[in-house]
């Protein structure tokens, strides 16, 4: 069986893109081969080519530099 694949991401950074052609790819054959073996098997490998990873970036605040990190506090 020889399946043609093409792929167009748009947005995010380089491995952003790459995970997601990824998730496509898996996605489309499983949706091809209707197939419930070749499921467990990409569950098995990896679970985030199915399900995805919903892990974001914490928004920043004020008060520091980051999300969580703040200024340094001086008592004197």
């Amino acid at each position: 069986m020889q399946v043609d694949i093409n792929v167009n991401v748009k947005g995010g950074g380089f491995m952003g893109q790459a995970e997601a052609a990824r998730i496509a790819i898996a996605r489309g054959l499983l949706k091809w081969t209707k197939s419930s073996h070749l499921k467990t098997v990409f569950y098995k490998y990896d679970r985030t080519m199915i399900a995805g990873d919903p892990r974001r970036k914490e928004p920043k605040k004020f008060g520091g530099p980051g999300a969580r990190a703040r200024k340094q506090k001086s008592y004197r």
